[in-house]
């Protein structure tokens, strides 16, 4: 036995006359210990796969000892691994055990040199177009699909996340995409794993971030007659993907890959890949496709004739402002430039809030329902919009009624809803370097930016005159938001919620050049927690995120969606703090009922202590339940090298 490789199993301390499941190298084995003897054995039951390292040691009529399936009873013999009757094909694969000095040794035979497979390809070809994430539940119809990722973490091309819920792994990788504009991959069983991610593939495609859906399938040759979890994932996935496609032992499989990660990054839009259990672990000795020769750069200039046409516009008019929206953050700086050398207010839409800093003297703050009065003002007064990425739907409050220049790289955003003055096709920083050197300040031209000076002081007047109002149901919303304007790092990426907290912090949080991510055209509630996993999993991907920290906005409604992901953070050391609202209610659907003359009804929440729920999992916690403490339980959370969360009592009413 010189030529096995003995590995160690752990202590001999298995009582006699019992069984358990121990693992050398990737294999499982079924350990038992009887009648003074130590053998081992496949743990897996040739019948369905049972595990008999989870079964029971059972005496036969002739006192012999057979170790008995957890499943189904099949029994085996525990030295030869044969079944009563001794039929040769259905026994088991038996190892040689030692024990030397208390503890176990197991003989394995020299390992084989792995044979590549097809998803072996496919994720080489992941890692050659730039997929760095994996976020996932591994499981029994993807585990080929796994074992393929988990080389590629191993080699140090890929990291993975295992969740707790597939919902969790669409929007952290959705909120990946939305900060990088590079995918993430979700990884799913079949059957109800693949159909967990459909609210957070709708965030992703409704907002216009890359994604791969990578789910497992049943065996292909029990499509179609209602296998065990096989339901159609093609026809599920096909309204919410730009691509799906099976994965079949006949498909080109580097080239399937290769169309899945370009069809994320070119359409900014969901790719996705069913993997059929037997196909994953075919061998394959195709080369891995690369991005090489496939796609170009994405700048798309503006008509001259357009470029002129704006540049009339914006030269005759006295009270111009800029809306940016989501579409401008890789623009953001020239068109402050921009907006500079005009002297023109930068509103945004809520989307796009921290696109400017509110500090910026040009900066106007967000319009629309989360918005603050300043920026409302200056879009009545207006007499040219600019909007720059921005679509004009009815959340925005865009003003329909103003003279328009739109600008998108998509054609079909321009004039989506109804027509503008002047539709430009384009990228938004090739617009603007195109009629930045054409267009200056009027001599006649209004002092916006004096007047939006004025104008901020007059709104954080009212802000600090609306924490008077805080009493005893709880600490007012401007208080939490006052208190981490002034704390939150500058660069720090914050992931915010539906609800009451999310209007309360488009209106009162004042940004220093974060960077805000939300769920923004589907608006679903519990989109923040899971965002900040794939907003840290970014900062740990992309060197020019490295050391930023990520903050999550939500209310009790929001986390408790997704609230056993905390361990998650904990699992993987994730810097994440978390601000959860609590009111004990869905508030913000309580003030429709009550605005649309309905009576409240089935919104109020029964929640644990959240801050004693943190400290469970094993992250730092902290309650607040006045507003004057909210400012130190921030700072000390911030420190934290790691999860914390920080649950502020509020009150549902004061937002």
């Amino acid at each position: 036995m010189s030529d096995l490789d003995w590995i160690s199993v752990g202590a001999a301390d298995l009582p006699e006359g019992r069984v358990k499941t121990v693992s050398a190298r990737n294999i499982y084995i079924c350990l038992s210990h009887f009648d003074g003897q130590w053998a081992a054995m496949d743990n897996h039951c040739p019948h369905q796969g049972g595990p008999l390292g989870e079964g029971t040691i059972e005496r036969g009529v002739d006192d012999a000892c057979w170790i008995r399936c957890p499943w189904h009873g099949w029994d085996f013999d525990p030295l030869t691994g044969k079944p009563p009757g001794g039929h040769e094909d259905s026994g088991q694969k038996t190892y040689p055990v030692e024990v030397r000095d208390g503890e176990v040794f197991i003989g394995l035979e020299q390992e084989p040199p792995h044979t590549r497979t097809v998803t072996d390809v496919m994720a080489e070809t992941l890692v050659n177009w730039g997929v760095k994430r994996v976020f996932g539940m591994v499981g029994h119809s993807n585990l080929g699909l796994a074992d393929a990722i988990r080389r590629r973490t191993v080699d140090g091309e890929m990291s993975y996340v295992g969740i707790r819920h597939e919902g969790a792994a669409a929007f952290a990788a959705s909120a990946y995409g939305k900060l990088t504009g590079k995918p993430a991959a979700c990884l799913t069983i079949a059957g109800p794993g693949a159909t967990n991610l459909l609210t957070g593939m709708w965030d992703a495609k409704v907002d216009r971030a890359p994604v791969l859906a990578l789910t497992g399938q049943v065996q292909t040759q029990v499509f179609g007659p209602g296998a065990f979890q096989d339901i159609d994932l093609k026809s599920a996935f096909d309204a919410v993907s730009r691509f799906s496609q099976p994965v079949l032992s006949t498909s080109n499989h580097s080239e399937l890959a290769s169309l899945a990660v370009k069809t994320a990054l070119v359409e900014r839009d969901v790719a996705h890949l069913i993997f059929p259990d037997d196909v994953q672990t075919q061998s394959s000795d195709a080369p891995a496709g690369t991005p090489n020769g496939r796609i170009s750069a994405p700048v798309v200039k503006p008509s001259d004739e357009d470029v002129a046409s704006a540049t009339r516009m914006i030269a005759s008019a006295k009270r111009p402002i800029i809306i940016m929206g989501h579409g401008a953050w890789d623009a953001k700086d020239e068109i402050i430039a921009f907006a500079e050398a005009l002297g023109a207010p930068v509103v945004t839409t809520f989307k796009g809030k921290g696109l400017i800093p509110d500090s910026h003297p040009n900066a106007a703050g967000v319009l629309g329902r989360s918005g603050t009065p300043i920026a409302s003002w200056f879009m009545n007064e207006c007499d040219l919009q600019i909007v720059l990425g921005a679509s004009f739907s009815n959340h925005t409050g865009i003003n329909r009624g103003k003279p328009t220049i739109q600008v998108d790289f998509e054609r079909m955003q321009l004039g989506k809803f109804h027509p503008v003055t002047l539709p430009i096709w384009g990228e938004i920083g090739a617009f603007c370097a195109a009629v930045a050197p054409g267009v200056s300040r009027p001599d006649d031209a209004d002092d916006q930016i004096a007047e939006l000076a004025k104008r901020w002081r007059m709104w954080r007047d009212e802000k600090h005159g609306g924490l008077a109002e805080e009493g005893s149901r709880g600490v007012h919303s401007v208080a939490i938001f006052e208190a981490l304007s002034r704390v939150a790092p500058a660069d720090a990426l914050i992931t915010v919620d539906v609800g009451n907290n999310t209007y309360s912090f488009g209106r009162y949080f004042e940004t220093k050049g974060q960077h805000v991510m939300m769920s923004g055209y589907l608006g679903s509630i519990g989109f923040a927690p899971p965002a900040a996993i794939g907003a840290w999993s970014a900062t740990q991907d992309f060197e020019h995120l490295r050391g930023r920290k990520v903050i999550s906005v939500s209310g009790d409604g929001g986390f408790g969606q997704y609230a056993m992901e905390l361990t998650t953070l904990v699992k993987y050391g994730m810097d994440v703090t978390h601000v959860l609202l609590h009111n004990d209610e869905l508030g913000k659907i309580s003030k429709e009922q009550r605005s649309g003359e309905w009576p409240v009804w089935e919104t109020s929440l029964t929640n644990p202590s959240f801050a004693a729920f943190a400290r469970l999992c094993g992250a730092h916690g902290a309650k607040v339940t006045n507003g004057t403490d909210v400012e130190a339980a921030l700072v000390e959370a911030l420190a934290v090298d790691g999860p914390a969360l920080v649950e502020v009592m509020t009150d549902a009413e004061l937002v």
